[in-house]
């Protein structure tokens, strides 16, 4: 079997790491997480430094090692996230690309196309000016188009056919 094809690749099911590290991503990319986040340090903090009986004293390395922990982990998670929508972008815009090409070379035969047209048109302006028939067809199935003769108005005749004029 060959290489998936990019809409495969775009349409693979997300396996379980996948899912784990977008959902890491979104979370932690979050105004709510950034306000969470600030929220339990302050409190962290407030609890240590106020009240009596801290279990993580100035200059809270209890803290410091929850938070080094916590970004050892989301920062992979991230990237992972990062670069599986790096490589979706990449196949999206390849077959943007594809379709920008093949849109590309329809509009050039219909742009050659318009352009004979317009050549045959002018071909036939030039005939007509100059008064020539045009014929269709060749040998015993040639049909002669009748040449454009200038026809003189009607004459405005009386009531019995007379020309009121003689």
């Amino acid at each position: 079997m060959g290489k998936p094809s990019l809409i495969d690749e775009i349409r693979r099911p997300r396996n379980i790491k996948d899912r784990a590290a977008d959902r890491v991503a979104k979370t932690i990319g979050s105004w709510q997480f950034v306000l969470i986040q600030t929220c339990l340090v302050l409190t962290w903090v407030l609890i240590n430094t106020l009240w009596g009986g801290a279990w993580d004293k100035y200059p809270f390395v209890l803290m410091n090692v929850l938070l080094s922990l916590q970004a050892a982990y989301t920062a992979p998670m991230i990237m992972m996230s990062q670069n599986r929508q790096g490589n979706i972008d990449r196949i999206d815009a390849q077959l943007d690309y594809e379709n920008n090409r093949i849109t590309n070379r329809g509009v050039h035969e219909v742009l050659e196309r318009l352009e004979e047209n317009a050549r045959e048109i002018e071909e036939l302006k030039r005939l007509l000016s100059e008064g020539v028939g045009l014929s269709t067809g060749t040998g015993e199935n040639a049909v002669r188009q009748p040449s454009i003769k200038c026809i003189p108005p009607p004459r405005d005749e009386g009531e019995f056919g007379e020309s009121e004029l003689g």
